[in-house]
């Protein structure tokens, strides 16, 4: 069987989902739900799991540490929390599996069978309670009969990328190998090392092995592996001396520093930042299929490792490394029943999950270590011994923040869905979850010597200024009531009430807090109720299709993420959403396929006295999409171009300018030859055609440091991926 190919890539083929736990097709389904199938993707070039967001309505990305970390955003449900201890409220699931770690969120895309993104709570159903939706990337599984392709990719910055699959078998047992690198010398310059930062040296790999003793029995294993050591830890130095405002030109009082080149894919860094993260993974999925009663088991466990360090103050001073360090297990069990009757479908199950973490974060900084020794009069405390060997010449100071996480969390779920007529249907689910949590936390003034541990456990510490241990219990409930009305096959009405809820957890500061009580450190669960009402009208004689849906959230202790001097904190606020996303998708003649999309998503989060919106969640989004393909001899030509507009946005609740970045588009197009049979085919891309600069984070570390009333007098900003070109070859069998 051929993969990927650019002549299976129309828009309309039909889509089945799984967003309600049973193979649906999309436009079957009361849920806002943006889908697209593997081929599909291969045909749009996209390449990472974050690029499956551009031609999603009221969808982003969201990069806390650019490279390093990702997240997503649905309809002003995000965090952009770049410490391991806050899991974001959007979920992401790999084959049914949650992957709570952000540093482990940036895989590749290759060999996958279809993404879903769905918008809104979806706690009833899926086993991590994500009050804003969730992403689902469901690989391509093994099959009988040998197939499998090629792709390669070279581009600008002497990028190449190589992705691949085989698999096979018999009607009893089947095996998929899938594997992917991508490596590129990196954007960014550094002026005082000589370096190019921002590069990309990654690998993964897949195997899967199917077992079908009999047509009822099936046994899937998944092993997986993944890989990433890169030079990272840029940003652009903006200067800001007076607190929340830039000051363009102006040296920063703090670091007498400026940086006036007006090019911001270079700096001047005394240290390359770095990013050297590892994942295993390994699935055993066992699914048993009766005559009107179907049993589903998933066992997962996998792990996450990284070590992460960048030069924050973003100059030749220094002044200030932040890092992170993550060592994060996860396991999780999930039995599942599903049954049906002629006019009933119901779903039950259990689900458990324990997810492990021994972090930190900290800093290479003498500058804010002596601080903070003198402020909390530690100094004096010290032994003329232990002052000497703390300011030894070459040695130098810091912090090292490790904490410990334990999460366990065990649910029991179902859902029905019962049939009032042939037009009418109700829909009801309901959730309990049980969660506990662990936590200890310690903020360590310590030295940095060469040979002994420097980052997560420290030992060479001078003081120790903060101490944690908590505990955390939480019953909570997630709920669903719905109504679907068709009038006729092409068109579906919905209206909806969805519960979702978010566990509660725990700050894990770089610097101790003004306020150290344990309420500073611990954040309550989120609440939201849901109300939608949305439609699925296909029209045109099946030549187009027409989705909308419009939406009030209203959230108790809605978790805000928010930078607070130099430390990522969450606290509950209030807050109120208001939007609706439309996408439109039609084929209006041969060969030619059209995409659009646009999203408005009105939020009010009470932020101290006053109104603020959540971070990176613009109130406008809209993309579009135009493909044309022709025969050309044997074989046809296909021409493409896409857009995706953003409006301003915040990357902090303050709302000073030195957290907004303003609207931009960035556009990409490809034109691409598919030969006769789908054997292989040849694309050339540019994505980021215009060349368009624009902010995927800022950090404000604005104001004088020396006068007390700031930090470090700049911004860190940083930058999106400037214009890329390149070739691919694919090779199908």
């Amino acid at each position: 069987m051929a993969a990927a190919s650019l002549a299976s890539a129309a828009v309309l083929e039909e889509i089945l989902v799984t967003a309600q736990k049973r193979e649906q097709n999309v436009q079957d389904v009361g849920i806002s739900v943006s889908a697209f199938t593997g081929d599909q993707l291969r045909a749009l070039g996209y390449s990472n799991a974050q690029q499956v967001t551009t031609l999603a309505a009221g969808v982003s990305t969201v990069q806390p540490n650019g490279e390093a970390n990702y997240s997503i955003a649905i309809r002003g449900a995000a965090s952009s929390d770049f410490t391991s201890n806050n899991e974001s409220p959007v979920s992401i699931y790999v084959d049914e599996v949650y992957i709570s770690q952000m540093s482990g969120a940036g895989f590749m895309l290759f060999d996958m069978e279809r993404v879903e993104i769905l918008r809104g709570p979806q706690g009833t159903l899926f086993g991590r309670n994500a009050t804003g939706g969730l992403a689902h990337f469901i690989t391509r599984r093994p099959a009988e009969g040998l197939d499998g392709y090629g792709k390669l990719t070279v581009g600008d910055n002497s990028q190449i990328r190589f992705e691949g699959a085989v698999g096979g078998g018999n009607d009893k047992v089947a095996g998929r190998l899938s594997v992917a690198t991508h490596h590129n010398d990196g954007y960014v310059d550094n002026r005082v090392t000589g370096t190019t930062l921002n590069n990309a040296n990654d690998y993964a790999v897949r195997g899967q092995l199917l077992f079908t003793p009999n047509e009822d029995l099936e046994i899937l294993l998944n092993a997986r592996a993944s890989g990433q050591d890169i030079d990272t830890g840029f940003f652009e130095f903006a200067s800001a001396n007076l607190p929340g405002e830039r000051t363009p030109g102006e040296p920063s009082i703090t670091l007498d520093y400026v940086d006036l080149d007006g090019d911001v894919y270079a700096g001047d860094y005394d240290k390359d930042g770095f990013n050297d993260a590892e994942t295993f993974g390994g699935t055993a999925t066992i699914k048993w299929q009766g005559d009107s009663l179907a049993f589903t088991s998933i066992t997962d466990f996998q792990s996450v490792e990284r070590d992460y360090i960048e030069d924050s103050d973003a100059s030749p001073v220094p002044m200030f490394n932040f890092f992170l360090n993550t060592d994060a297990e996860q396991f999780s069990q999930e039995l599942r029943l599903n049954g049906e009757t002629d006019r009933l479908r119901w779903v039950t199950g259990l689900y458990y999950l324990d997810i492990s973490i021994a972090d930190a974060n900290g800093g290479e900084t003498n500058t804010f270590a002596d601080a903070f020794l003198d402020g909390f009069g530690l100094f004096d405390l010290l032994t003329p011994e232990e002052q000497a060997t703390a300011f030894e010449p070459g040695s130098d100071r810091g912090f090292d923040s490790p904490y410990t996480i334990d999460t366990q969390s065990g649910s029991v779920f179902g859902q029905i869905e019962y049939d009032l007529n042939s037009q009418w249907t109700g829909i009801a689910g309901f959730r309990w979850i049980d969660e506990e949590k662990d936590y200890s936390y310690r903020n360590n003034v310590v030295r940095f010597l060469p040979g002994s541990t420097m980052r997560n456990g420290n030992p060479n510490i001078i003081a120790t200024l903060e101490s944690q241990t908590s505990a955390q219990s939480d019953g909570l409930w997630s709920a669903k009531l719905q109504l679907d009305y068709r009038p006729n096959d092409l068109l579906l009405l919905y209206g909806s009430w969805n519960r979702g809820v978010k566990a509660g957890g725990f700050n894990a500061p770089f610097l101790p807090l003004v306020d150290n009580s344990a309420t500073n450190f611990f954040y309550g669960p989120e609440e939201l109720d849901a109300f939608e009402l949305g439609f699925k009208w296909s029209f045109a004689d099946g030549l187009a299709r027409l989705n909308g849906a419009v939406y009030y959230y209203d959230y108790q202790d809605y978790q805000a993420f928010d930078l607070v001097v130099l430390d990522a904190i969450t606290s509950n606020r209030d807050a109120e959403m208001t939007g609706f996303e439309l996408e439109l998708q039609a084929s209006p003649v041969d060969g030619l396929d059209i995409l659009f999309g646009v999203g408005y998503n009105d939020a009010d989060i009470q932020f101290e006295g006053r109104v603020s919106r959540p971070v990176q969640s613009p109130e406008w989004n809209h993309s579009g999409l135009i493909r044309y393909e022709w025969s050309v001899g044997n074989g046809s030509m296909a021409i493409q171009g896409d857009y995706d507009y953003r409006s301003g946005q915040l990357f902090a609740l303050s709302g000073f300018n030195t957290v907004n970045q303003g609207s931009y588009t960035v556009a990409n197009a490809s034109l691409g030859y598919l030969s006769d049979g789908n054997r292989w085919e040849v694309m050339l891309f540019v994505n980021n055609l215009l060349d368009e600069e624009y902010r995927v984070q800022q950090f404000d570390l604005s104001g004088n440091l020396f006068v007390g009333d700031g930090v470090l007098g700049l911004v860190e900003e940083y930058y999106g991926r400037p214009r890329w070109a390149g070739l691919s070859l694919s090779f199908n069998f």
